[in-house]
């Protein structure tokens, strides 16, 4: 048997770790979309899905042909996902 006190305490390689942050139980926040099994049940909420975008654009394009038609002013509709160019910037050919 070994004799006497330890010196020191044995640490681990690589020294301490970081102290771990509590997170917030319960439930989250959102909407939550259980994913059916059954393929046809896939399919009916992919139909869902495209008839509602389809009449969603539909919509849109109704609302803006009512509105250019009305106005003196030509309307023009910006989509968030395309940067628009400007007038002064060169074309790459």
């Amino acid at each position: 048997m070994a004799q006497g006190k330890q010196k020191f305490k044995a640490q681990r390689p690589g020294g301490k770790k970081a102290p771990q942050q509590h997170k917030h139980k319960g439930p989250k926040k959102g909407g939550r979309v259980i994913v059916p099994k059954k393929a046809q049940v896939v399919q009916q909420y992919k139909l869902k899905k495209t008839l509602e975008v389809a009449i969603r654009t539909h919509i849109e394009q109704e609302v803006t042909q009512r509105a250019s038609a009305t106005m003196h002013k030509r309307l023009s509709v910006l989509k968030s996902g395309e940067p628009a160019q400007r007038h002064g910037a060169a074309k790459k050919t």
